[in-house]
């Protein structure tokens, strides 16, 4: 595609130079040659300031908002009002906007994005859909195993968005299934994707060091609905009511009226059973998972894809079959009849108590928690809820590490420790390195108890100061099983 063709999709006024245009990014070391650069400024540096490294790497033109010098480089400049959004468009047009031939389902909220997300994917693809994942967990082809982005790709900007739906039409795919989190809709990552139906699961508190309050945290996520030519929305989240702006369905486990509602629902040692009402009869569901919450997860995917045409009959069957996603309540063999270990993703007050509240009901001993809380710029006002949560229902809580990253970490721990002190408890301990807080919650627990290793589900790194470590949850909780041997 040549340039003249990119701005007038844009509808934007184009230089009389028109190079062929082979691609875009926004970061200078990635360009190929042929590529669009589309200088952003950021909160510490200028994209602009880059241009002669792009042009250096290949670059055809720069795309930015305007600069006041010269630019260090002889190559045509395309004024835009929003550099991000120009990286979204230019992104789409580029790829032949691949979500225009897919059916694309977006996930947003606070808690429940990637287990709702693979939850839809599966279900499509046990009704015979070629249905394709964009989570926090990876991204999926059709009929094919979770894949990572490249290490340098911590968040797939619009770019990956773009390239990874052209990926999934051209395997064959016929739907996909995005999770749209906050900082997603706020800096335009999504923004070019042409969504069919939009999941709102609910809101907590996350991401104020971004958003800087709670409308403002909320107004991005309303994105995703208000972009959406339908909604199926969670009638046990007081935000709802500010979401009901155009065609919608609403789903609750709690027993609110809702289109989709679970009732007698029955928490299993195989997972959980519970009647579903919805607009198309009632059935009875079987969900082999373990969390009274991943209930209302389940109605919101089941409307999702019932909504997009799938028989509802057949997706209840399709329930029965989920495998679970990694890191999400993942049961971690034990020997013998030694303690049960879950790994999950919990890393906010609202869900690790909704995690330890689950566990609690269907432990028979001891119930133990592993809890750090991130470090850097992330929202430092929910480390002392955390350790008020973890000490409130665990019987013991272990306080270690998450991503303490250029945060000191004996200040998130003081943290921690303040919140359970001043809740009046005293059952936690220290153990700084989360390696080393693993085996010793793992010895200290017994047949019966459970280990609940929160906060880094299946991430695979550990960021500590200013070094970044490969991790495996999984895999350090079975070594400390193994050893109990």
């Amino acid at each position: 595609m040549h340039l003249a063709d990119l701005c007038t999709a844009l509808k934007l006024p184009a230089p009389a130079e028109n190079p062929a245009i082979s691609g875009v990014t926004h970061h200078a070391a990635w360009v190929e040659p042929g590529h669009a650069f589309v200088a952003i400024r950021g909160a510490r540096t200028d994209g602009h300031a880059f241009a002669a490294q792009a042009a250096q790497r290949g670059a055809a033109v720069i795309f930015g908002e305007g600069w006041t010098r010269p630019l260090p480089c002889p190559l045509p400049y395309v004024q835009v009002p929003s550099a991000r959004a120009a990286l979204a468009d230019l992104a789409a047009v580029l790829e032949g906007e691949p979500s225009r031939e897919l059916k694309v389902v977006g996930v947003t909220g606070t808690d429940g994005k990637t287990t709702t997300s693979w939850m839809a994917l599966h279900l499509l693809r046990s009704v015979g859909w070629p249905t394709g994942l964009l989570s926090t967990v990876g991204y999926q082809l059709p009929d094919a195993e979770l894949r990572h982005f490249p290490a340098h790709f911590t968040t797939p900007e619009a770019p990956q968005v773009q390239a990874t739906l052209r990926a999934i039409a051209a395997a064959g795919g016929k739907a996909a299934v995005l999770e749209a989190s906050s900082h997603a809709l706020a800096l335009d990552r999504v923004r070019a994707v042409a969504w069919d139906v939009a999941i709102w699961t609910h809101l907590t508190r996350e991401h104020l060091d971004f958003h800087g309050d709670m409308q403002s945290y909320f107004a991005e996520k309303r994105k995703l609905i208000e972009r959406s030519p339908f909604a199926v929305l969670n009638a046990d989240d007081p935000w709802t009511e500010q979401l009901k702006i155009g065609p919608h369905v609403t789903y609750s486990a709690e027993g609110r009226a809702a289109d989709w509602q679970a009732s007698g629902i029955q928490e299993r040692p195989d997972g959980l059973a519970f009647t579903l009402t919805s607009p198309d009869g009632t059935f009875g569901a079987f969900l082999p998972m373990i969390g009274r919450f991943n209930v209302s997860n389940a109605l919101a995917a089941l409307a999702a894809a019932a909504h997009l045409g799938a028989p509802t009959r057949d997706l209840v069957a399709g329930l029965a079959s989920f495998a679970g996603v990694p890191g999400r309540m993942e049961l971690v063999s034990g020997p013998g009849l030694g303690p049960r270990v879950i790994v999950d993703f919990a890393h906010t007050p609202p869900s690790l108590e909704k995690a330890l509240t689950t566990l609690r009901a269907t432990t028979r001993g001891q119930l133990i928690v592993v809890i750090g809380s991130a470090g850097g710029p992330r929202d430092p006002g929910k480390r002392a809820p955390l350790g008020e949560v973890a000490t409130r229902l665990a019987d013991e809580a272990v306080f270690t590490e998450e991503d303490s990253r250029d945060t000191p970490l004996q200040d998130i721990l003081i943290e921690m420790v303040r919140g359970a002190r001043e809740a009046g408890r005293a059952n936690y301990c220290i153990v700084p390195d989360r390696g080393r807080a693993i085996s010793h919650a793992i010895r200290l627990a017994g047949p019966g108890d459970t280990v609940l290793l929160a906060g880094k589900g299946p991430e695979d790194t550990l960021e500590r100061l200013h070094e970044t470590l490969p991790w495996n949850e999984v895999a350090l909780a079975r070594a400390a099983l193994d050893a109990l041997d």
